[in-house]
């Protein structure tokens, strides 16, 4: 592996790694030869991964049990993190996102759960962590968010509008780190993850469509035509970490099988 794709002598921290695209991110991390810090609320499946970690190549591999919605138990958390890893360079926001349903029905407490556990949560860790990527000169923050970002989703009103907020978050902080620390952004699009699952069958229950037409009707808009894979996202927010990802700074980057119809 050249040095532009190494980080070997590297950390990060990978959120919502339990399954789907936080877990395939931190495997893909691994490979490429950084200490991975895996953080999410289900121990059993963080504790599974720690030793495919070891096995793809990481240095080391840690388990964070936290829930991001409890913000002061996060922040004590990622102290600990730090005493015991020194610095964090990458870090990785990933969470899943509010329930479906039209926002004229979104309560107030909808709105402050999720911004909340995505801007906030994302806010609190940063200023943690950004001292140690600066004193390192080795900074990537990368937010795993939605192409609602410049499309939205119908039906994904809380969603849509907590992930813009999410966006313009990242581009307002692009202008303020400093030279080696970037921040950027990558939309999936339809990927084959638990989360998708449990769309595909709350859309069937709304629309009286089954599983099948329902997966049909949102393949047709993707030129690729079929699921994106979790590891496919996983690469390219690997990419972005990565040495040679360092001139790309503030960018939203869709991963989506050309889905988007904007330019």
């Amino acid at each position: 592996m050249s040095e532009l794709q190494s980080l070997s002598g590297r950390s990060a921290l990978v959120c919502g790694a339990s399954a789907g695209i936080g877990r395939a991110t931190a495997l893909a991390l691994a490979r490429r030869g950084a200490s991975v810090a895996v953080l999410a609320r289900r121990e059993e499946r963080l504790v599974a991964l720690l030793p495919e970690l070891i096995e793809a190549g990481a240095e080391k591999a840690v388990a964070v049990v936290a829930d991001l919605d409890e913000r002061d138990a996060l922040a004590e958390k990622l102290l600990v993190l730090l005493a015991d890893f020194g610095a964090i360079n990458i870090l990785v926001n990933n969470t899943g996102g509010p329930p479906a349903g039209p926002l004229l029905e979104a309560t107030e407490d909808a709105f402050l759960t999720a911004f909340s556990r995505h801007v906030l949560a994302a806010h609190r860790m940063v200023q943690l962590l950004v001292p140690g990527m600066i004193e390192s000169d080795y900074g990537r923050i990368i937010n795993v968010v939605s192409t609602s970002v410049r499309e939205p989703i119908p039906n994904l009103g809380v969603s849509n509008t907590t992930r813009g907020a999410m966006a313009s978050w990242a581009k307002s902080l692009s202008r303020e780190l400093p030279s080696g620390v970037t921040i950027n952004n990558v939309l999936p699009g339809f990927t084959d993850t638990e989360r998708l699952d449990g769309l595909r069958t709350a859309v069937s229950k709304r629309t009286g469509k089954t599983e099948v037409e329902v997966q049909a009707g949102w393949m047709a808009q993707v030129p690729e035509g079929r699921l994106i894979q979790p590891q496919e996202t996983a690469e390219t927010i690997a990419f972005l970490a990565s040495p040679a990802g360092g001139a790309i700074r503030g960018v939203s980057l869709a991963v989506d099988g050309g889905r988007l119809r904007s330019i």
